[in-house]
């Protein structure tokens, strides 16, 4: 059962100049004083407060002066893929040119600096190497680039373990004793601090190229990594989301993220950054999740506008696969569930398992039942490359630390996990195939102690109702430019009841509305995508209750008010 309740607002604000119904929104979302919605550049946290960022400059100074060999080991999402496109890319445009990379295949050698991989890396002899979003809880990888000869820098946004790797130079918000006041750095972003920092110090040893190596060129990248990797959209984030979003409306942008937008349907003179996370990203995490992630960094890294658009149809067509394999495993997933909900057991921590599912899409997986059901999920494969063990996948719900769930399940049955990392809302872990019974009871258990009912009850929030007046054109595209939305400081989105004049279904799944509201003679249309067919059409039902986004719809060059409707549910009242 969902339950609609109103944002709580601050005793006091002050942004007068705007729309009173934008005030309400921005003052629930933190921002009380119009100067936290200046989103410049010179606003920017300075990249002097980095733990660790000068012995970072330090390591790259001589791949920039003196050429030495530089491997970027980055990671197979979509963070992953513009860290290390940013990084090549900047440090070309600082004059270096003995840069290569290399991504581990997820079915081959798993996540981070392994050995193994330090192994492949070793054949290219590198003279240093590089993580990007990875790399913290590499101890062992580290070790085994040291024994090889090779200086490791160490960049990440993932939390800390117990032990941290022996890197030449580590350089990571989360890593304890790091004052940089945004802990909410993706990885794409830290990498952009560490080329802004080198940036600096050849400006001061008078080694940059004539062409000033201008690093806001790169900010598409950033603000695409920090909404598709979800982080909560800080002031910081926000500004570098922000000023990404305005280099791309204005054709300043990669080719590569101009070639995915266009593959999508996206204009990008009117991009804005749920594009990134509905359009973009997929088409880029399909890479990593069924292939390799190389053919996405190689699109983010072409300067050839055909070349990179090639590359995005060949990420659009891995992309319709990706959703065709998870639709399947969807389906299987929900038949499990529906079998604990009917012998009404359904577990607080849920773990859910098929031989046959597919090592990629297990993330994804896991997140859609997380929505369905308002558990922590855990999803879980069969290791492509390691006969006996099991890949898992975890997504939280607010009030479980993932992460720190894990740990608990690993210090009361030490040895049932291999390994596991990740932060508060998704993780992942390795477990012998024979263990997955032990660890799906522990894991259950640790939830349930430290979740309760109420936290189990899945709300929906809203920005209150809208008065007849407001649903206007004007306030729907007030509110489109309005951001930038996302993770922490999501799109508005309101409550209201409605009449219900007309319900049909098209495009097999999916729901148009005409709604009026109770208090008025409006006439609105509305669409539900993905809807319930057991619950919807219903023919019984004259009114309902509705969470939505007010959003501009345009057909055939004709603008339109339109409901996004998020949840509709028949109103008894």
């Amino acid at each position: 059962m969902k339950h609609i309740i109103s944002r709580p607002l601050p005793a006091h604000w002050q942004l007068n100049s705007l729309h009173p119904r934008l005030q309400r929104i921005y003052a629930a979302r933190g921002v009380t004083r119009e100067q936290q919605l200046e989103l410049q550049l010179k606003h920017l946290l300075p990249w002097q407060t980095l733990k660790g960022i000068d012995a970072a400059v330090e390591l790259l100074l001589p791949v920039v002066r003196d050429q030495q060999k530089l491997l970027v080991v980055g990671d197979f999402d979509v963070d992953g893929a513009t860290s290390t496109a940013l990084a090549i890319r900047a440090l070309k445009l600082m004059g270096a040119t003995q840069l290569d990379y290399l991504v581990p295949n997820r079915f081959d050698f798993g996540y981070g600096l392994s050995p193994e991989l330090v192994a492949v890396a070793a054949r290219r002899q590198p003279d240093l190497i590089m993580t990007v979003d990875n790399g913290i809880a590499s101890v062992a990888g580290v070790a085994a680039a040291h024994q090889a000869g090779i200086k490791v820098l160490v960049t990440d946004h993932h939390l800390a373990g117990d032990e941290l790797p022996a890197a030449d130079a580590i350089v990571n918000p989360n890593q304890p004793g790091c004052e940089f006041a945004s802990k909410a750095a993706c990885g794409c972003s830290v990498v952009f601090y560490v080329m802004l920092a080198l940036r600096s110090r050849l400006l001061q040893l008078d080694l940059l190229p004539a062409a000033g190596a201008n690093m806001a060129q790169l900010l598409d990248l950033v603000a695409l990594a920090t909404v598709a990797d979800v982080v909560p959209l800080d002031y910081n984030n926000r500004i570098l989301v922000e000023q990404g979003l305005r280099r791309i409306r204005a054709g300043q942008v990669q080719p590569g993220i101009d070639a995915l937008l266009r593959v999508a349907g996206k204009a990008p003179e009117r991009v804005v950054s749920s594009d990134f996370g509905f359009a973009l990203g997929p088409r880029l995490n399909a890479a990593g999740r069924l292939d390799d992630m190389s053919l996405g960094i190689e699109c983010l890294l072409s300067d050839d506008s055909r070349l990179a658009l090639s590359m995005a149809h060949e990420l659009d067509e891995l992309n319709r696969s990706r959703r065709e394999i998870e639709q399947g495993m969807q389906q299987q997933a929900m038949t499990y569930v529906q079998q604990f909900q009917a012998a009404d057991n359904l577990p607080t921590g849920l773990c859910l398992y098929q031989a046959d599912w597919h090592q990629g899409v297990i993330g994804i997986l896991a997140s859609r039942i997380k929505d369905k059901v308002h558990r922590p999920v855990i999803a879980f494969a069969a290791d492509e490359q390691n006969a006996g063990e099991l890949k898992g996948s975890a997504r939280s719900i607010s009030g479980l630390h993932m992460r720190d769930a894990l740990d608990e399940v690993d210090k009361r049955s030490p040895g049932l996990i291999k390994k596991f990392g990740g932060h508060a809302m998704a993780a992942g872990l390795t477990l012998n195939a024979g263990c997955y019974q032990q660890f799906a009871e522990v894991f259950d258990q640790v939830c349930r102690r430290q979740l309760n009912d109420e936290q189990l009850q899945q709300v929906i929030e809203t920005d209150g109702e809208l008065e007849p007046a407001e649903f206007t054109l004007a306030l729907a595209r007030e509110l489109k430019w309005a951001g930038p939305w996302g993770q922490a400081f999501p799109e508005p989105v309101f409550s209201g009841r409605f009449r219900l004049v007309q319900q049909r279904i098209v495009g097999e799944r999916h729901l148009k509305l005409v709604l009026q509201p109770v208090s008025s003679e409006l006439l609105l249309d509305g669409i539900y995508f993905n809807i319930d067919p057991a619950c919807w059409p219903n023919h019984q039902t004259e009114l309902v209750s509705a969470a939505f986004q007010l959003e501009v719809n345009e057909f055939r060059g004709q603008q339109n008010v339109q409901l996004l409707i998020r949840h509709l549910a028949a109103d008894i009242n």
